[in-house]
């Protein structure tokens, strides 16, 4: 465990390496506190695409999980991309393949393949559109195609479908963080804090994202909250956020929906590895050119609906 002292020298440290390689720093809200103060900016899958987008940095360092990291990279293939966590991956990202995904189209050879950002690059290149929690139902209701392969949360296909008049084919995959909140752990809860507001992650089960006053993604909460008169809040997302929330609205009061949930692999980066990595410029995200020129038409797609 760092000393507070340990922790500023850290933080001194990265911003001088910062500087010194004219580097940029993205975090994802998911990431430990320590890691969000020192990033240049913190937000959501579809945010951090944005800014990699934007981002005229030669060195990226993103505090997230593998999944985001690439998607830097092949939206700016010029920056050199670092993980400060090589082993930080994603449980749902990994449950689909590329062969999955050629299986579903030759399957249903007249859908388009829409698939959640929260997968691989190689997935990414047998894709059509990306999208993300935020711009899911924008980016299908922008199809003309009336059979839509949704790939891999069945959780966020099952909200999108009920908000479009479109086939949607799901692939069976999920979030294991989301998929751990009930509908017991909402009625509890608004049991306990009658005043709250209700704020769910479409990763979530169906039947708790009907019990939800609204239905964001983490930064789309974030934004909700702040705007809102309401002075307490429910709130069903990993609790990276949460602790966020906090900070960011002391005046306000944040409960996790029944016991905290935790991404262990967002979890895993540290500032001391966040200094690490920017320092020797270790854990490069590296991608298969024509994968990465498949893969960023999909992403490119999606970004050009939502900007």
């Amino acid at each position: 465990m760092m000393s507070r002292m340990d922790e500023k020298q850290l933080k001194t440290e990265i911003s001088e390496l910062k500087k010194s390689k004219n580097a940029l720093i993205l975090v994802h809200n998911y990431q430990v506190m320590e890691v969000q103060e020192i990033g240049d900016f913190v937000g959501d899958s579809l945010e951090l695409a944005r800014k990699a987008v934007e981002a005229r940095k030669p060195l990226i360092v993103f505090c997230g999980v593998r999944f985001m990291a690439e998607t830097a990279k092949i939206l700016n293939p010029q920056a050199k991309v670092l993980i400060p966590r090589d082993d930080a991956g994603c449980p749902m990202a990994d449950m689909i393949t590329r062969d999955d995904v050629i299986e579903l189209k030759q399957k249903y050879p007249d859908a388009v393949v829409c698939s959640y950002v929260n997968t691989n690059a190689d997935v990414k290149a047998e894709t059509d559109i990306c999208c993300t929690s935020a711009n899911a139902v924008e980016v299908v209701r922008s199809l003309d195609n009336r059979r839509i392969i949704f790939t891999p949360d069945r959780n966020l296909a099952s909200f999108v479908r009920e908000k479009v008049n479109t086939e949607i084919i799901p692939f069976d995959g999920y979030c294991y963080v989301h998929t751990r909140f009930t509908p017991e752990d909402i009625k509890l809860s608004r049991q306990a804090h009658p005043d709250a507001l209700v704020l769910v992650h479409p990763e979530c089960n169906p039947e708790v994202v009907h019990l939800a006053d609204e239905v964001l993604s983490t930064s789309g909460m974030l934004r909700f909250a702040k705007n809102s008169s309401a002075r307490e809040f429910i709130i069903a997302t990993e609790e990276g956020l949460i602790e966020r929330m906090r900070n960011v609205m002391p005046d306000k009061r944040f409960y996790s929906a029944g016991r905290a949930h935790f991404c262990f692999n967002m979890k895993k980066i540290r500032l001391e590895d966040v200094y690490l990595s920017l320092r020797d410029e270790i854990y490069e995200i590296e991608i298969d050119p024509e994968v990465m020129r498949r893969a960023r038409g999909s992403l490119e797609r999606m970004i050009s609906l939502t900007s």
